[in-house]
């Protein structure tokens, strides 16, 4: 019996000493820059996982932006860009970014993610965003992540030190909506597009300051394998706000998918 009590004794010491252990080593690091890991009690972020085609992400709520292939998709795709209105790009006159709304207002209605507790550039960030870290006692504020950044098919560590890095595209641009028509709409149609995340994607700061007000026409990812996607967001995006696109960018949109 005495044996017996002996082994179960070192073999309760043991257990003990390998949780201390685990708990230890689980520890380290997680306070050192006072934030929060996407991860554990059910606080991952949403963006986690790999990036969906936007035929099969009709709302925008799934992470990213990838490739249109097959046949059969890039048929669908189209047949949805070849639909598109077309008109010429009117003037720009009275166009300024307020009357979209503030920047990243969680109180656009209509949309989704709207009214969350969450501004909409942070929502996107949790959204496409790997190994997500919130600012210390926020589930909200993004400081850390990793993205694969869709327009250039490249990996970014992204810091909030660093924010403009990581730019949140308006893939419909509202300076070419402005153009198209959104100047008579409504002020709160309007901040739905600005906050859709249909029509928002994190990408590097230095293509989207590159596209600028383009339409595809004129810039196009310099990935050329997410093009095809990319037209089919804009026309997604285009057909759900009733807006027209010109001839050149809807022609240059089914070139991309095949057309």
């Amino acid at each position: 019996m005495r044996q017996h009590s002996g082994i179960r004794t070192g073999r309760a010491a043991g257990a003990v000493l390998v949780l201390v252990l685990a708990l230890v080593t689980g520890c380290e690091g997680l306070e050192a820059d006072g934030d929060t890991p996407a991860s554990g009690d059910g606080a991952a972020a949403p963006g986690a996982g790999h990036a969906v085609s936007p035929l099969n992400n009709p709302d925008g709520t799934a992470p990213g932006l990838a490739p249109v292939t097959g046949d059969s998709p890039r048929a669908e795709a189209r047949k949805l860009i070849d639909g598109l209105t077309t008109k010429g790009r009117g003037p720009k006159t009275g166009y300024d970014r307020d009357e979209f709304g503030y920047a990243w207002m969680d109180t656009a209605d209509g949309v989704p993610l709207a009214r969350n507790g969450c501004d909409t550039r942070n929502d996107l960030l949790k959204r496409d965003g790997q190994k997500v870290r919130f600012r210390s006692g926020s589930d909200c504020v993004v400081i850390a992540m990793t993205l694969d950044d869709p327009y250039t098919g490249t990996s970014i560590e992204w810091r909030k030190q660093k924010a403009s890095e990581v730019q949140i595209d308006h893939v419909v641009p509202l300076s070419y909506s402005w153009q198209m028509g959104s100047s008579r709409w409504p002020e709160d149609k309007r901040e739905q597009l600005a906050n859709d995340p249909l029509n928002l994607l994190p990408v590097e700061g230095r293509a989207n300051s590159a596209k600028s007000d383009s339409g595809p026409a004129s810039w196009l990812p310099p990935s050329k394998a997410v093009r095809c996607a990319y037209a089919v967001r804009f026309a997604q995006v285009a057909v759900k706000y009733e807006l027209a696109v010109t001839k050149a960018d809807q022609a240059m949109m089914s070139e991309q998918c095949g057309g």
